[in-house]
């Protein structure tokens, strides 16, 4: 008989990971512009940071306040009608009081997938949108453990936690790119006061580093999944609604076609064709399934 885990350890678990897995982020950018700052002179690293940071600032800040708008407009979805989807409204209200936050707005998609995200800046201006074909196909125990897992990205600020990610990694990127092409115009001159070592070291970092931190970026998605899941259960007490759910996405014919800048929002975004895991943004259904069935 398989060990037995509680939710309270799998959040805790997945918590710890979600950390060291940015910690790695931190370290990349700090060795990629170690690397720089010895291949080229200091006052021209400096340089390159402070513009790259302020532009991934600005334009992931600008997505970050605008996140609920940008998304819903994307899925062209429309407020829920409190009278026609009565079941959705009555599944945020059983959800909002047990985990004693504010209850978010409630948005329908038109799609016959299983399926729901959940965005906003925080408790007080959060949304969740979920798919008609979800509302059509689950069950009470099912759709609440939906909402369960939604109402846990929310209570975990998951979207500023991914958006603090997504700054770094964005710099990271800009700044790799700015330093690559920056070899094309001058860059002989200045290798020459440089150390040719750290300077070809700093061009496979700049190459390295953007695929790197996207990889870890999409592992930290993966393990916010895992924590909202056990969030799901720690409100609704009842696994089996949320073991059910999956087992439901998981016979679904067609995958829904999810837009890949909000796919890792969404409660279901794994590919059906044969993807590496760790291009993924979300588990595989079947492992999630197992750690469900452990609780």
């Amino acid at each position: 008989m398989a060990e037995k885990i509680s939710f309270h350890d799998q959040i805790a678990r997945n918590r710890r990971k979600s950390f060291v897995l940015v910690v790695i982020v931190f370290i990349v950018l700090i060795v990629l512009g170690y690397a720089i700052s010895f291949a080229f002179s200091p006052e021209y690293f400096t340089m390159i940071m402070i513009i790259a940071t302020i532009f991934s600032i600005v334009y992931v800040l600008g997505t970050y306040y605008n996140s609920d708008k940008i998304a819903l407009a994307g899925v062209k979805a429309k407020k829920a009608d409190p009278v026609i989807h009565r079941a959705l409204y009555h599944a945020i209200d059983n959800m909002a009081i047990a985990s004693g936050m504010p209850k978010p707005r409630a948005y329908v998609m038109e799609s016959k997938n299983i399926n729901a995200f959940a965005t906003g800046r925080d408790p007080q201006h959060a949304v969740i949108c979920i798919t008609t074909g979800a509302l059509e196909t689950l069950n009470k125990q099912e759709l609440e453990g939906l909402i369960g897992h939604e109402m846990s990205h929310i209570a975990n600020y998951d979207i500023r936690f991914i958006t603090t990610i997504a700054v770094v990694v964005g710099a990271i990127s800009i700044f790799s790119q700015i330093f690559l092409r920056s070899l094309w115009f001058g860059g002989g001159n200045r290798r020459e006061g440089g150390n040719i070592i750290f300077f070809v070291i700093a061009i496979g970092l700049a190459i390295l580093a953007p695929i790197i931190v996207k990889l870890v970026q999409l592992a930290i998605s993966r393990k916010r999944e895992f924590m909202a899941d056990a969030g799901s259960v720690k409100l609704t007490r009842y696994p089996p609604g949320m073991i059910n759910l999956l087992k439901k996405i998981k016979k679904e014919t067609k995958s829904m076609k999810v837009p890949g800048a909000v796919a890792p929002m969404f409660f279901s975004a794994t590919s059906k064709r044969k993807v590496a895991g760790l291009f993924q943004t979300h588990p595989p259904i079947d492992k999630r399934i197992l750690v469900l069935e452990k609780m």
